[in-house]
């Protein structure tokens, strides 16, 4: 798999943590670095860990579906962006007292938003042969991300959440239909 397309794949999964740092960045009355951090530090390291138990899965099968991954490849991250897609149209509502920076709220919304990647994981084991950088790429870029939607959350609310999910959904679409042409075409 090309830089790019892990460099797209990571912000195509790092979207959902960013549009719930969006949100709980809203939530902070009083906005300090150490939650911006302690929040990006739980994403990003859910957002790594999950393709590595996905892909441990994935690479007990790999033998046995190689004539057909691609099309696996396709449906699960067509699945994950339809799923992101969706969500984004969904109604929700944000309790105004809830805190984030809780433990237990914070890994439970860590868990949540990396979910997806657990699908994923699985799919790289089909198309890599190692996934350390495309998980340290997730990792770094779902920090990154989750800190600055703390920040963004802050300033602008729930404005941009919808949009972002959307966004991150096609990009993940994009890359199960480009995995399955370059297949088609090359027979890789």
């Amino acid at each position: 798999m090309e830089i790019i397309t892990i460099l797209f794949l990571a912000v195509g999964l790092a979207m959902d943590a960013f549009a719930v740092s969006i949100v709980t960045g809203s939530v902070y009355r009083e906005l300090h670095i150490k939650h911006a951090i302690r929040m990006a530090l739980f994403f990003g390291a859910f957002q790594a860990l999950m393709p590595v138990i996905g892909s441990l899965a994935g690479l007990s099968l790999r033998d046995h579906i190689a004539a057909y991954d691609h099309w696996i490849a396709l449906g699960l991250l067509s699945l994950v962006g339809g799923k992101m897609i969706f969500e984004a149209f969904q109604i929700r509502s944000a309790e105004k007292n809830v805190d984030p920076s809780n433990l237990l709220i914070l890994l439970t919304l860590s868990v949540a938003t990396s979910i997806d990647a657990l699908a994923v994981g699985f799919t790289l084991s089909l198309v890599v042969s190692s996934i350390v950088f495309a998980v340290a790429t997730i990792g770094v870029i779902t920090f990154v991300l989750s800190y600055a939607g703390v920040a963004i959350g802050k300033r602008f609310g729930h404005f941009f959440e919808a949009k972002i999910e959307v966004f991150g959904g096609l990009i993940l679409i994009a890359i199960g239909i480009k995995i399955l042409i370059t297949h088609i075409l090359t027979g890789i």
